[in-house]
């Protein structure tokens, strides 16, 4: 039973004729922006954007109408995915290395939807690494700053290279082990010079659609 592609599935049944449409990065998503793709061919109409270019190859080629950002001011709603997700509707992202992109659309979106399986729903955040993007230039200070908040950090690498964003920068992942005050360490990773943003979401999910084990889906709203 694939619980990703259900929880994606159930999301894109909000999406109504003549919205405007983010498209999330990564696995859970990918399965959003393909039920998308079947409900254009049924006579949705809609226009996207998306927060990648993988995502917006990926919407092209189902026949998505994909915007350019100039030509909109805002989103009725964003459905993408999560590395993890609290009780709280806090998250963690940028496990697909987009996290600024995603941040970005979810900020101008009336709705951001969260999709994802069970074993992402956690009671504290901070079991997956929390990825931050950071500038190039001296990056070794940037790690240094970062250590001194109490984690472990690993520059990311993609088949032995450092991975690089689409927008040109490196994603540090970040092992504080667990997360109790997530909107404190968000602002004080934000703090430091080189850092460009942080896979902490905070009180930005409308709705999170989770997909059980045993096939149901549990949907849960932000208090």
């Amino acid at each position: 039973m694939n619980m990703k592609r259900i929880a994606a599935e159930y999301a894109v049944q909000y999406i109504e004729d003549g919205m405007k449409v983010g498209l999330g990065t990564g696995s859970t998503a990918y399965w959003a922006i393909q039920k998308i793709g079947e409900r254009i061919k049924e006579g949705l109409s809609i226009q996207a954007v998306a927060t990648s270019k993988a995502s917006e190859r990926q919407a092209m080629e189902l026949g998505i109408p994909i915007i350019p950002f100039h030509e909109i001011d805002g989103l009725d709603l964003t459905i993408d995915g999560a590395d993890e997700v609290d009780l709280d509707l806090h998250l963690i992202k940028g496990g697909g290395g987009a996290l600024l992109r995603e941040k970005i659309v979810a900020h101008h979106s009336k709705r951001l939807i969260i999709v994802a399986d069970e074993r992402k729903l956690v009671h504290t955040l901070g079991q997956f690494p929390l990825p931050v993007e950071v500038v190039p230039f001296a990056v070794e200070w940037t790690l240094n700053a970062l250590q001194r908040l109490g984690c472990r950090t690993q520059l990311r690498t993609d088949e032995e290279q450092l991975f690089i964003t689409d927008n040109g920068n490196y994603i540090v992942d970040c092992n504080f082990g667990t997360i109790s005050a997530p909107l404190k360490l968000h602002n004080e990773i934000l703090n430091i010079p080189g850092v460009v943003d942080n896979g902490l979401f905070i009180g930005r999910a409308d709705l999170a659609v989770i997909a059980h084990y045993d096939g149901i889906v549990e949907v849960l709203k932000r208090k």
